[in-house]
């Protein structure tokens, strides 16, 4: 029944990431994107690169400040090998074991841990990537030149502090074993995607527009925000939805921000495909406080 059940929800999702997909296909110039792609300067690109695994490099750094709470004391090395092979399970194999729980089941299979807490952290480590996403598009909705926005930017603003408080509280609640490190992961979230607006910000040098950037940025973070709702495969279908929509509310080139979108992707995929040598090649998982190791 388990097994049902997931293929069945795995079926959705691809006919769900479909269905964008084809919408988004019919409402732009496929030739006019295609144009765009191809006249991108390769030089940002290798830029919008690096920042991008830049960002994972910090991500797992987060990740594994996590597994430290639970005893689980592995390396960097170690822990990036692992979380390389998350990215590609969570974008190229999605019906089969998706890359968080992948790594859940080998840490808890290995070190013994407690299913709900190796659940928790995991979920943590997420929900602390949304809150800096939300933070840095509250931050540049603020002080973007928008009318509609005059006489509520203040909403913005009090939002940062106020979504820092609310998530500091649930840790301190239902979280107490790792708020130790709540600012420290905090602060590593904030650079995460501070690394992916960078990437951002280099694709858009590459596609030569150098005007409105701020608003490309701000439908990033919200894209980011959207593709963590799993309803499509790794986020593909909403996140060109979203930048389709608002680039048609923030009065921008729905085929240029479409044509961000597909880059960013495509960089995203590029570097989850390294994950693949760690399906074949069994990882050691070395422990930094020890001398020993294990496979998974």
């Amino acid at each position: 029944m388990a097994k049902l059940n997931k293929k069945v929800t795995t079926g959705l999702k691809v006919l769900i990431s479909t269905v964008l997909i084809y919408f988004i296909f019919t409402k732009i110039n496929v030739s006019e994107i295609k144009e765009i792609l191809l006249k991108s300067n390769p030089i940002y690109l290798i830029f919008a690169t690096i920042f991008f695994i830049l960002s994972k490099f910090i991500g797992a750094i987060r990740l594994n400040l996590y597994f430290h709470q639970l005893n689980i004391m592995l390396t960097h090395k170690s822990n990036f090998k692992l979380y390389l092979l998350g990215m590609f399970y969570n974008l190229f194999l999605p019906g089969g074991i998706g890359g968080d729980a992948y790594k859940g089941y080998i840490l808890k299979k290995t070190f013994n841990v407690k299913t709900k807490r190796m659940v928790s952290v995991l979920v943590l480590d997420r929900l602390g990537g949304l809150l800096l996403l939300f933070i840095y598009a509250c931050t540049l909705i603020a002080f973007i030149d928008l009318e509609l926005l005059n006489g509520y930017r203040w909403l913005f603003i009090a939002a940062i502090p106020l979504s820092v408080l609310v998530f500091w509280l649930l840790n301190k609640k239902f979280f107490s074993y790792v708020l130790p490190i709540f600012w420290k992961s905090t602060a590593l979230s904030a650079l995460v995607q501070l690394a992916q607006l960078v990437s951002i910000w280099f694709i858009l040098l590459a596609l030569n527009i150098d005007t409105n950037q701020i608003s490309y940025l701000i439908i990033f973070l919200i894209s980011s925000i959207v593709a963590v709702v799993p309803l499509t495969l790794g986020g593909i279908g909403s996140r060109e939805v979203t930048f389709y929509y608002g680039a048609k509310f923030l009065e921008l080139d729905q085929n240029i921000s479409v044509g961000v979108s597909v880059l960013f992707f495509l960089i995203t995929a590029l570097v989850s495909l390294i994950g693949v040598l760690y399906h074949f090649k069994k990882i050691k998982l070395e422990l930094a406080a020890t001398s020993a190791n294990t496979s998974a």
